[in-house]
């Protein structure tokens, strides 16, 4: 009798804890989970100038009132000398209709308030050319994360790289071998200072996957490197059968944070 008596009370009393518990850990949902990277391709130093002092004087400080609270802004390193010169700008988003809402809310704010940014003339444009990619992050690492540097900003590295795949099906197995093989891990067990790692959803290179590591000096990121190709559990892992060939070309960028960067 005394079960028969108690049993419903306990499972209303579980009941309550299990909603308890998924209430408590619902801000986790609030994570980042999409990134958007702009990139803006430049002519001059003039134009730098320019994207320079929009970023850090208008376009963060406007992210960072509608609650964005961390933004990367990074360039090539050799920009100044380059004949496409670019700033990458990097922005987390906890979904996309918070990426749409921003995008909307800030684009209208900055163009009413106006700038040499928002009221160039057409002779005289602040870049060459735009371009934006979508990203989503992968399961394994489903929010961003600052590194963890004591270096001055211009001493650092950040790498971007992309990978693409001869498929969408080719592209899932590499997509797989970082998430479910571990490759994720063996990066953070080695200290690679992980940013981001996803997939690439629109943008100029499909199928497509990104990643950003950072790195003290560039010195600090050749001996990470030279460690991951010797550790026996990438040689496992890149050895497997059916993780071969999923990788159809790589790029890769070395970045340095702009002084003003939030990265």
């Amino acid at each position: 009798m005394q079960k028969q008596f108690f049993a419903p009370i306990l499972a209303a009393g579980l009941g309550l804890w299990l909603a308890s518990a998924s209430r408590a850990a619902a801000p986790a949902a609030e994570r980042p989970t999409y990134f958007a990277l702009k990139v803006y391709h430049l002519k001059t130093s003039r134009q730098e100038v320019r994207i320079d002092s929009f970023l850090q004087r208008q376009y963060l400080p406007a992210l960072h009132a509608a609650g964005i609270a961390t933004i990367g802004v990074f360039k090539p390193l050799g920009n100044d000398t380059a004949a496409d010169r670019r700033v990458y700008v990097f922005t987390p988003f906890t979904s996309l209709k918070q990426w749409e809402k921003i995008d909307r809310e800030t684009s209208a704010k900055l163009q009413a308030a106006g700038g040499a940014y928002e009221n160039t003339a057409y002779n005289n444009p602040a870049y060459t050319r735009q371009e934006t990619i979508l990203l989503k992050a992968f399961d394994e690492m489903k929010t961003l994360t600052a590194p963890k540097l004591s270096t001055p900003k211009n001493a650092r590295v950040y790498e971007l790289r992309s990978y693409e795949g001869a498929s969408e099906k080719i592209f899932r197995n590499k997509v797989q071998m970082f998430n479910a093989g571990g490759e994720i891990n063996l990066f953070n067990r080695l200290g690679f200072n992980g940013i981001f790692y996803s997939e690439v959803l629109f943008g100029p290179k499909m199928p497509n996957l990104m990643y950003m590591t950072s790195f003290a000096t560039m010195a600090d990121r050749e001996a990470h490197w030279k460690a991951f190709g010797a550790d026996p559990e990438w040689k496992k892992l890149s050895s497997q059968p059916e993780y071969q060939n999923n990788v159809s070309h790589i790029d890769i960028t070395f970045l340095r944070p702009a002084d003003y960067s939030d990265l």
